[in-house]
């Protein structure tokens, strides 16, 4: 880790917590700043607040107070969950305070090379591969970011020679300044986070920040299957890597007509042999096997890991094989998108577990998918109803509605041959019965290892 001084005895407000939060305050402690911390969530149950206030921390807690902002700040260190419409946040822009994320202070203090991934879908699984992929083929690789692990943390593991595979989400890339990625990444752009961002526009913008640092010495891997995304790379000042899937021209990683994950014309690895389903996975695939020949990693390494990943968990996770059953967790599906994916990734038939949350949002694009893939369907929570009417129009002919995800998995279980794939892919957020799709994808591996 770089040993700034930038942050010496000034004053920096760290606006919210969780892990990027209490990371980002920790390693600015470190740099000597005098950090106050502002978290909404009340001191008697935030164990954060608790602990860094131990560890000699000024903590604010219970509410955002404007009239905070009225000390001499240097520097605001914003959640990236936190949106830009946030009193505390408008005020620090009307003082003309800079205001960053936890990536970019990770960073300026990062002494390791950085590969950074963005995209709508498939950013974890790519950022996964990547890491491992490298990791296999010789060069020392560090992974975190929105996949979990706060990159403030991982900057002051990671030494010179070493690279950091971040995963960089539209919301912490809102908040970068100097961050230059040598090999930065985007799998794809589709319609997300307008609630966020206010528009298609404003959101494509945040994920393009990850290029503006780069110059004509660091590479843009691309995905190159849609004209809109082509488009992107025309401004661009670094070497743009295509990638595609469908085979566009131009592309210099590709599947050819014989099935295979090609680059620059040679042949890398089978796509049959890559062990998560999906023709997204192959563009996920694609991407970290662009990114590993970037860095000279041989074909031996990049086809040994897709041949043995088995899946980020709660992503189309393969859990296990039991009679002759596949079992698969895809609890992260908190949408009709994501569910759409998981069901089409299988050649066998499927027994589909769905339901959770009912925010009123039509569910008819499953039908043509569940006609196709699902000869059985268990279904539970607020959206179980609607589910049971759109697997009808499907028309399946095995529909059980049950109350819980305790009670769905040995009904789908029953309800499935040996051949099947049995299938957790919800279509709906968790919130009705889980606190996150995490804690539901849990749940399921645990009843899943109740079966016999």
């Amino acid at each position: 880790m770089k040993q700034i001084t930038d942050y010496q005895n000034k004053k920096v407000i760290v606006l919210g917590l969780g892990k990027s939060g209490v990371n980002a305050a920790r390693l600015l402690n470190k740099l000597g700043a005098l950090v106050t911390v502002n978290d909404a969530q009340d001191f008697d149950n935030n164990p954060d607040a608790q602990e860094l206030l131990s560890e000699g921390v000024r903590v604010i807690t219970g509410g955002h107070p404007v009239s905070l902002l009225d000390e001499d700040f240097s520097l605001m260190v914003k959640n990236p969950g936190i949106p830009y419409s946030n009193v505390m946040v408008q005020r620090a822009q009307e003082l003309g305070l800079p205001i960053i994320t936890e990536p970019e202070l990770a960073f300026q203090v990062s002494e390791a090379e950085w590969v950074g991934i963005t995209g709508t879908n498939g950013k974890t699984t790519t950022t996964t591969l990547i890491g491992l992929m490298l990791n296999e083929g010789g060069v020392e690789a560090h992974v975190g970011g929105n996949i979990g692990i706060p990159l403030s943390q991982v900057a002051q593991e990671a030494g010179p020679g070493s690279k950091i595979v971040a995963e960089l989400s539209s919301f912490q890339l809102l908040g970068i300044d100097t961050l230059r990625p040598h090999v930065a990444v985007l799998n794809n752009i589709y319609e997300a986070h307008l609630d966020y961002h206010g528009s298609r526009a404003n959101y494509i913008a945040a994920k393009m920040r990850i290029t503006m640092n780069q110059t004509a010495n660091d590479y843009f891997v691309i995905n190159w299957d849609k004209e809109e995304w082509r488009d992107l790379a025309q401004n661009v000042k670094a070497q743009v890597v295509p990638f595609s899937r469908t085979g566009v021209a131009g592309a210099r990683a590709l599947v050819d007509a014989d099935g295979w994950l090609c680059f620059d014309g040679e042949r890398v690895v089978e796509a049959d042999t890559i062990k998560i389903p999906g023709a997204h996975n192959v563009e996920n695939a694609l991407a970290a096997m662009t990114v590993a020949k970037l860095y000279g990693v041989g074909n031996a390494a990049i086809a040994h890991v897709l041949a043995t990943f088995g899946g980020v968990k709660h992503r189309i996770q393969f859990l296990k094989e039991l009679n002759g059953r596949r079992i698969y967790n895809d609890s992260k599906a908190t949408n009709v998108e994501a569910a759409s994916v998981a069901i089409e990734a299988f050649k066998a038939p499927e027994v589909l577990i769905a339901g959770g949350l009912d925010r009123h949002l039509s569910m008819d694009a499953l039908i043509p998918l569940l006609k196709e893939h699902v000869h059985a369907l268990v279904t539970y929570g607020e959206t179980s109803a609607q589910m049971v009417e759109v697997a009808q129009k499907a028309g399946i002919a095995d529909i059980k509605r049950v109350d819980n995800l305790d009670q769905a998995v040995p009904a789908a279980y029953a309800l499935s041959n040996p051949g099947d794939v049995l299938l957790l892919s919800p279509a709906a957020a968790s919130w009705d019965q889980f606190h996150t799709f995490e804690e539901r994808g849990d749940r399921f591996i645990a009843d899943v290892d109740k079966l016999q």
